[in-house]
């Protein structure tokens, strides 16, 4: 499978969220902790917005292993924005191509994932017949995760982010039953406009992969008062990642079964139930 993180919230040095923690982005890549595979070297991404989070993110991707790309890391160093998606990739199939790599891109959206669709190839067909003629040619690479991102743009990621992605699941588990597949779909689940992330975790049965996410700021520096950075951070800054960055207790929150979370969230709660649509 993958590793990922987003982050939204007061802008920020790349550096400082993908290379500097103890058990890094970086570091998941080489020695992932939950993730299935320990080592994610099947190519890596990173998606940026410009300082005010409005127009088309920025995408740098590559086929070889994140730890030792040097562009990455002077790209890193330099870049500060106030939302970016970055992921590192453990192929479950699909090519080694960097069409295939994350996050992608549509118009102002990101989109990047951690699972699989079960037996895709039975399925390829029939999921990419139900993308939006018009969305078809954008479909560059061969994974499940990028069909799954056209048919959530299919389904009105524009209007409804949650019911697209939930109309999404609800398409892969309807044709994976249908063609005998017990358990289709398993995800986490990243997407952006620019303003906001939506992170969701499920799994059609079973425990889906990890997920987690930073408690608000005004409680991390009330139990860390000695980690200074944190005064130049605003309210609204979140971080959610497949694992941990580091072992800092009160600092992560893991994110329900069936369930997603909306960054910055106006709902007064940090997660809602999820569930597919049919």
């Amino acid at each position: 499978m993958c590793r990922w993180l987003a982050y939204s919230g007061t802008p920020m040095l790349l550096d400082s969220v993908l290379y500097a923690p103890e058990h890094s982005l970086i570091n998941q890549s080489l020695h992932a902790r939950l993730g299935v595979e320990s080592t994610n070297g099947d190519g890596f991404g990173i998606g940026w917005y410009g300082p005010d989070g409005d127009g088309t993110p920025a995408v740098f991707r590559d086929v070889g292993p994140a730890w030792s790309n040097r562009n990455l890391r002077e790209l890193a160093a330099h870049l500060r924005s106030p939302l970016f998606f970055a992921h590192v990739r453990a192929s479950t199939g699909s090519a080694i191509q960097e069409t295939n790599c994350h996050p992608f891109r549509h118009g102002r959206w990101l989109w990047m994932h951690n699972g699989a669709i079960a037996d895709f190839p039975r399925l390829q067909r029939e999921l990419c017949m139900a993308v939006d003629p018009a969305l078809f040619p954008s479909i560059e690479g061969s994974t499940d995760s990028e069909v799954m991102f056209y048919l959530a743009v299919t389904f009105g990621l524009d209007q409804d982010v949650p019911g697209a992605v939930a109309r999404m699941a609800g398409l892969v588990e309807r044709l994976g039953h249908e063609h005998g597949v017990p358990d289709p779909l398993q995800m986490t689940v990243a997407v952006s406009d620019g303003e906001r992330v939506w992170a969701f975790r499920y799994a059609s049965q079973g425990r889906p992969r990890s997920l987690f996410y930073t408690s608000r700021a005004e409680t991390v520096r009330r139990l860390h008062p000695e980690l200074h950075y944190l005064k130049e951070i605003s309210d609204e800054t979140r971080i959610v990642v497949s694992e941990p960055l580091g072992d800092l207790p009160g600092v992560w929150n893991e994110l329900p079964e069936g369930s997603y979370a909306t960054i910055p969230s106006d709902q007064g709660t940090d997660y809602l139930p999820f569930s597919p649509l049919p």
